[in-house]
């Protein structure tokens, strides 16, 4: 198998499993707490609440997404300015320097691996305690990349109100291929933020169901962060995005992916009467508020 389709076929499925690997291994190493309980359920899901946030985030981001393609042409004399020696942010800079003949074929790469990243939660299942919950779960991480998408297209971050220039509108390439309106919209990369979104919501999700696991959460985060990355690097090697426009994304998908989960937590309290006393001084209930 040559090089190409290796990383076609067989990188998705390697990313996979790294995750994957991560979340057994945690698994195998966490002590008993009380995930173990059949009767544990750490996240509250109003799947009617879930169902509208994703209906209203659909219909909007359909016509937003339209907004975002069909954007004005880049006028041939601005792009006259643009060259690869001309861009002065050194983080940013070495997109300008890739092989201009590849971009296909990593845009292609890049398309293939964010089907298997977004997928990556259904892993989830393997966990007893969570399968328990799989449709609250499918629904909340519906919702998450719901609301993901909704910060790309809504957001004054995202490219409804950027106009940054793709890398591939600096390459020395023929003009119908960098003029395009869709070039602007560089700032941030939606694919990197939907990735992130994905594992750390995956990892968030796994965490919370065994919060007794210690120190293993860090291999989980940042085994979390790997297919992300590496899906913003084919993103700058498609000449898409510069490095700054991944790292936008992956805060962005990072913050989405734990943030919303947490605002599903229930928060399992007991209020219970210690006792009641009297005195001179009048009397007293002490009420236990506990965890």
């Amino acid at each position: 198998m040559n090089s190409k389709a290796f990383t076609k076929t067989c990188l998705p499925a390697l990313i996979m499993l790294t995750l994957a690997g991560g979340i057994c291994f945690a698994d195998e190493t966490q002590p008993q707490s009380a995930s173990s309980d059949s009767s544990f359920h750490p996240f509250k899901e109003n799947l009617w609440v879930s169902g509208g946030i994703l209906g209203a985030g659909l219909i909007s981001d359909y016509f937003l997404v339209r907004t975002i393609l069909h954007k004005p042409s880049i006028d041939s004399s601005v792009l006259a300015g643009l060259n690869t020696n001309a861009y002065e942010n050194w983080f940013d800079r070495w997109a300008l320097k890739l092989d201009p003949s590849q971009r296909n074929t990593f845009e292609t790469y890049s398309s293939n691996l964010a089907l298997a990243i977004y997928c990556l939660p259904a892993f989830l299942a393997l966990d007893e305690s969570i399968r328990r919950d799989w449709v609250d779960m499918l629904g909340m991480y519906l919702e998450t990349q719901s609301i993901t998408f909704s910060v790309y297209n809504i957001s004054p971050l995202g490219p409804n109100f950027q106009g940054k220039y793709r890398p591939l509108a600096y390459y020395n390439l023929p003009d119908n291929q960098r003029n395009s309106g869709n070039n602007r919209n560089s700032f941030y990369s939606g694919h990197t933020a939907s990735a992130t979104t994905a594992t750390f919501f995956m990892t968030k999700v796994y965490l919370d169901y065994h919060p007794d696991l210690g120190w293993g959460k860090y291999l989980l985060y940042g085994a979390a962060s790997v297919p992300p990355l590496f899906m913003g690097y084919l993103r700058v090697r498609a000449l898409d995005h510069f490095p700054s426009d991944i790292a936008a994304g992956f805060v962005i998908g990072a913050l989405c992916g734990v943030l919303d989960p947490e605002l599903h937590r229930i928060k399992n309290r007991n209020i219970s009467l210690a006792g009641l006393s009297t005195s001179n001084g009048g009397t007293g209930l002490c009420i236990k508020w506990g965890q």
